[in-house]
């Protein structure tokens, strides 16, 4: 029997919390909560994939097309939303970079180099591991992410 569960979507937050939470970030920095604002959080919590700007951007000019969301809002929004440790993100490189919200319980991600699929993950082996392995060293684990770089089963067989 596997360890291993993949496509781990469990939300660590509940929406109204998160709403909370993003218009007190918002305040704080001096900036208005807006519709735009809030359907780019909405977008994300709703959403099972990570998402580019652009992705996103079209998902929301899909959903709410009487909204005017102009993709430097989504930028700016994402980029406060990352620097406030509410989404995180991974980078590919010159294609940039893909976003999902930081309330889902950890996981880690496998990424196909081909494609740019993204598999999440969670395997409590792995995990005892590096808990383990940061306790001999005695360095106090605060967080960690892993991202496995590959080819996909689906690339493969193309």
């Amino acid at each position: 029997m596997s360890n291993i569960v993949t496509n781990f979507n469990s939300r660590t937050v509940e929406y109204e919390q998160l709403l909370t939470n993003f218009k007190e970030l918002l305040k704080k920095n001096s900036l208005k909560f807006t519709i735009q604002r809030e359907v780019i959080l909405e977008t994300l919590y709703n959403s099972n994939e990570h998402l580019t700007p652009e992705s996103l951007h079209a998902l929301i000019k899909k959903k709410f097309p009487e909204l005017k969301t102009g993709i430097a809002t989504i930028y700016r929004t994402l980029s406060l939303l990352e620097d406030s440790d509410m989404v995180t993100s991974l980078s590919f490189g010159a294609s940039g970079k893909k976003y999902e919200l930081g309330a889902k319980k950890h996981h880690d991600h496998m990424i196909c180099t081909t494609c740019g699929d993204i598999t999440e993950f969670v395997d409590e082996q792995i995990e005892k591991r590096q808990r383990n392995i940061a306790n001999d060293l005695g360095f106090e684990m605060s967080d960690h992410s892993m991202q496995i770089y590959g080819i996909c089963k689906n690339c493969q067989i193309k």
